[in-house]
């Protein structure tokens, strides 16, 4: 091997657990919306906020905590997380927070409490 090659493999492989990181943390990102969305829809729907804990819980990302708001007619959901830092040679990378926030009407039950029932195909 020459001295070019062992200087640069270092470097590639740093390259690589960096890109491989910045996957992850975009994974996140796309699990903390995806979990916002979802518990915006249970809770515009009547649903308890232990489903939409639940939800959260199963669809977003590790150490995922959810924060709700309602008024005028609809409810905001909020997911945020933090990424661990990937370690090894890039131990001095920090971690990631990720943020995701949907926003839902409140479905109309009609004077009714639960779940908004859907019509049969």
């Amino acid at each position: 091997m020459t001295a070019e090659a062992a200087m640069v493999l270092p470097l590639l492989l740093a390259v690589t657990a960096a890109m491989t990181w910045l996957l992850v943390v975009g994974l996140a990102q796309l699990r903390a919306t995806d979990a916002a969305r979802e518990a915006a829809r249970v809770l515009a729907r009547g649903e308890s906020p232990a489903v939409a804990e639940g939800l959260v819980s199963d669809v977003g990302p590790d150490g995922a905590v959810l924060h709700t708001t309602a008024g005028g007619g609809t409810v905001v959901v909020t997911v945020t997380a933090t990424v661990r830092g990937p370690g090894g040679l890039l131990a001095h990378v920090p971690g990631a927070d990720v943020h995701a926030e949907a926003t839902a009407a409140l479905e109309d039950a009609g004077g009714a409490s639960g779940p908004v029932p859907v019509p049969a195909p």
